[in-house]
């Protein structure tokens, strides 16, 4: 190394190198990603089917209903177990996979793999209203949580090959490599970085071919015969947007608040509930089973009336919460997307008694998938392009945005928490994790966000936390070393030195001063 270049000079000098290997690795964390994924929703697609014939069974065969519900108990007590053993394996997964990415969180990749699998399958072979797609992101990241020890030589870059892993989990699970390089972005990191960006990308169109390979080159959701909106129809996406939000928050607020009544009862009798719930669901309506792909082609064909479209809203929204809360392991983007969709489509059917012509039914639904996960998770950039590519409706783009902001307005306006973010507070909280045991410092890159308390501030009036030291700042192609006087600009990359066992409180600390609150 030149002994005239500082140690910051050289560190920005190798992030061309470093984001090139990153991205040749990424292929492997992508295929590994990519297989685990497929046989998660090879799986559980199939228990959820099995799920439908078994309740068809039981509605001619009532006698027994008995042997099922002891079947349901005890697979709830063995689910509990597991969960105790592993809790980084319950729930959805994304907000763990966002504790180890961001606050240095630990996982045993291996335990993880197993109880989601068996957890999983169980769950769904008794019909819990869950998706593939959180599962599948915490699969990615695990597998290659194990993976990076091995091909990685800095923390960094394990970091960033977890992201891959994760990126192409929900590219697998929703056969959308462009949402996974998003996801990984805006909902993960939370902020832009070219090697996130490219390590990403590899690996989410590694996994997505692995996915076609298996499941075929149409959309998950093949909608057919889309009309082309008007102009003039366009209004129409700000009452939708404002609808579909509402139902957003209320399913935002209904998935904590259950889970908050959940952590009142005993652990090892949440998801005994949850699977005798099912029973009822199963019994008397079915469509609401598993993650809901039938409930979105049900809105988009308009095929109940009214009145029951909003039993179908309202029985799958109390269902998803009540399995949800109860910390199986599970995921719940497509249940959302669901919940949007059935909303999109009641809206529909409304607004058709209003003068709406009644073919453009199957665009206020695809608009309201969007808003729907927009204003539940606040990720609009990630819910606009999942809907495209689960949809294959490239010209609906506009609509759809129009919708998904509006959504995401009213989520701001009734106040609903980010839900990754605040399951992420809870399970740190519940669990009781230290962030982040590091044995050696490391240098991070933290950008600078509008609005945040350290943007256009001077270096020297900002709080920093104690025994950080900021190294380096870059701004655009110029990079800097920093002095009291220096003023932080919305756009600007801090380069900050952690010391030896403080990274991951350091972490935490310097993005909520990056980040806009």
């Amino acid at each position: 190394m030149n002994k005239n270049k500082s140690p910051v000079s050289t560190y920005f000098s190798d992030i061309h190198n470093f984001k090139w290997e990153m991205a040749f690795k990424s292929i492997l964390a992508g295929a590994a990603a990519g297989l685990l994924a497929v046989v998660y929703r090879l799986a559980t697609e199939r228990g959820t089917n099995y799920a439908v014939i078994l309740y068809k069974y039981l509605k001619v065969h009532p006698v027994c209903i008995a042997a099922w519900i002891l079947a349901a108990a005890l697979a709830g007590l063995f689910i509990a177990w597991l969960i105790k053993k592993e809790p980084m394996a319950s729930g959805g997964g994304v907000p763990q996979v966002e504790g180890v990415i961001l606050y240095g969180m630990k996982m045993r990749w291996y335990t993880i793999v197993a109880v989601r699998y068996v957890a999983g399958i169980l769950g769904s072979i008794f019909g819990l209203s869950f998706g593939p797609e959180g599962p599948s992101i915490q699969l990615g990241a695990a597998v290659n949580e194990g993976l990076s020890k091995k091909i990685c030589k800095t923390k960094i870059g394990e970091n960033y090959l977890v992201t891959a892993g994760a990126a192409a989990g929900l590219s697998t699970a929703f056969s959308a490599p462009l949402t996974g390089m998003i996801f990984a972005l805006e909902e993960v990191h939370r902020s832009f970085s070219p090697t996130i960006l490219l390590s990403a990308t590899t690996a989410s169109l590694t996994a997505d071919f692995i996915s076609k390979y298996f499941f075929g080159l149409k959309p998950i959701l093949y909608f057919q015969n889309l009309p082309q909106l008007s102009l003039k129809m366009y209004l129409w996406m700000f009452p939708l947007g404002v609808f579909v939000g509402i139902f957003g928050v209320l399913t935002n607020k209904s998935m904590l608040g259950l889970q908050t009544l959940y952590n009142k009862i005993p652990l090892k009798i949440r998801p005994v509930i949850a699977l005798l719930l099912c029973l009822p669901c199963g019994l008397l309506l079915p469509e609401v089973l598993g993650g809901g792909r039938n409930l979105i082609g049900i809105a988009e064909q308009a095929q109940y009336t009214l009145s029951m479209a909003i039993v179908l809203l309202m029985v799958k929204l109390l269902f998803s919460c009540t399995s949800f809360g109860s910390g199986t392991p599970g995921g719940i983007f497509m249940p959302i997307i669901s919940i949007g969709a059935l909303s999109g489509g009641v809206f529909g059917l409304l607004a058709t008694r209003f003068g709406a012509p009644a073919a453009i039914l199957p665009v206020f639904v695809i608009c309201s998938m969007a808003g729907g996960l927009s204003s539940c998770i606040k990720a609009p950039v990630t819910s606009i392009v999942l809907t495209i590519e689960m949809t294959g409706s490239i010209v609906h783009v506009l609509p759809v945005a129009i919708c998904t902001f509006v959504a995401l307005f009213i989520s701001d306006l009734l106040h609903a928490k980010p839900i990754y973010e605040e399951l992420l507070n809870r399970f740190i909280e519940k669990n009781g994790y230290t962030i982040s045991m590091e044995k050696s410092g490391e240098l991070t890159e933290f950008p600078v966000e509008y609005g945040s308390e350290a943007s256009n501030s001077l270096l020297r009036d900002i709080e920093w936390p104690k025994e950080s030291l900021i190294v380096g700042l870059r701004r655009g192609s110029e990079e800097l070393i920093p002095k009291g006087d220096t003023k932080i600009m919305p756009g600007d990359y801090l380069l900050i030195l952690a010391p030896q066992g403080k990274e991951g409180v350091i972490k935490r600390k310097v993005r909520n001063l990056c980040r806009k609150n």
